[in-house]
């Protein structure tokens, strides 16, 4: 059984501040902010004969492949397993203790901060017993999930949210993930783009959420309007500090970026809801993932989410059934139960 507490309020990679280790006779709280040498640890991380029991782990993977290179090995995650058994998809480690052992659980340490030493008695009670009564919870639910059917999907699912959690970071794609980029022009683009792709760099460098370096919507006035001047930049009612930190860098790169050739500007956005049609396919596609909810029992959004619908079309439309970019639904468990004849309705 292995859970982390982590502090992510300003900094771009979650802080580790404990690691939880419970395997039915030892459990262990383990100080990462103490110990040089992780190796044991890391090794642990990769035995392949070990399985990994974590509940709710995205984040948890993330400071796996942060602070250690590496991510848990084979692994399971108790929250999906719950969702094969129809729980709802993000149903808490408290309820379902409840719900299975009968155990209410004090979640009052759960925002506490996991980098402050000594950390108190009743945060260390707090912080074991995530994995204490992840032991008796898993054994339970794997009872279940084994005689319903759907262990072998519960594993396929775990290894595909650890797939999606190693991000390589491309700076030069920012731009495509600030909100409201579509709304641009090209013209506009071409200023967001290197704007994005410096802000990027600059939290990565320094270690700092994208907003605190310069919040996203200001970033978006600035390309929008081109702006050359600290002053417009106030009046505009930016974050002083971030402005009197970073006018002059935006400046000189609003000044290049006003350079660039027309032929050179980024295509402007096409979003796959204002395409033709899409409408109308997406419905069809949600009423066969609810035929397909209806006959597995699981939850239409935990077969297929919008963003996985979304995904299914863009493949078809944009990346012409690219095999080597196989969305969720056309994958593992999902491609039997109802991936196939999503992609023939499309």
């Amino acid at each position: 059984m292995l859970d982390t507490e982590f502090v992510r309020t300003r900094t771009y990679y979650p802080q580790l501040g404990l690691i939880q280790l419970y395997d039915g006779q030892t459990l262990s709280l383990i100080d990462p902010t103490v110990i040089d040498d992780m190796t044991a640890f890391v090794h642990l991380l990769q035995d392949t004969s070990v399985l990994k029991v974590l509940h709710a782990c995205g984040e948890d993977l993330e400071v796996f492949q942060n602070s250690f290179g590496c991510l848990p090995y084979p692994m399971v995650d108790t929250q999906l397993m719950a969702a094969f058994l129809g729980h709802g998809l993000s149903t808490g480690f408290a309820a379902l203790v409840n719900e299975y052992l009968n155990v209410e659980l004090d979640k009052s340490e759960s925002r506490t901060d996991w980098l402050a030493r000594p950390l108190t008695d009743k945060q260390l009670e707090y912080a074991a017993a995530d994995v204490y009564y992840l032991l008796p919870l898993y054994e339970q639910l794997f009872e279940n999930i084994t005689q319903a059917g759907w262990w072998q999907a519960a594993q396929q699912e775990s290894d595909l949210i650890a797939s999606k959690r190693i991000k390589t970071v491309n700076p030069e794609r920012a731009y495509l993930d600030v909100k409201g980029a579509w709304q641009l022009k090209p013209k506009e683009l071409a200023i967001l783009k290197p704007l994005a792709t410096w802000r990027l760099k600059e939290a990565l460098k320094r270690d700092l959420a994208l907003n605190f370096i310069f919040k996203e919507n200001d970033l978006l006035t600035v390309a929008r309007l081109g702006i050359q001047n600290r002053k417009r930049m106030e009046q505009e009612g930016m974050d002083l500090r971030s402005v009197q930190r970073h006018s002059a860098r935006i400046i000189s790169i609003v000044k290049a970026a006003q350079m660039t050739p027309e032929e050179e500007y980024p295509q402007k956005i096409e979003r796959l809801m204002d395409m033709p049609g899409y409408k109308q396919k997406f419905k069809v596609l949600k009423d066969e993932v609810k035929r397909a909810s209806q006959t597995s029992g699981l939850a239409t959004e935990f077969l297929a989410s919008k963003k996985q619908l979304n995904q299914l079309i863009s493949w078809v439309w944009k990346k012409d059934r690219d095999p080597a970019s196989l969305p969720d639904v056309m994958q593992s468990w999902r491609l039997e139960l109802f991936g196939e004849k999503l992609n023939k309705l499309l």
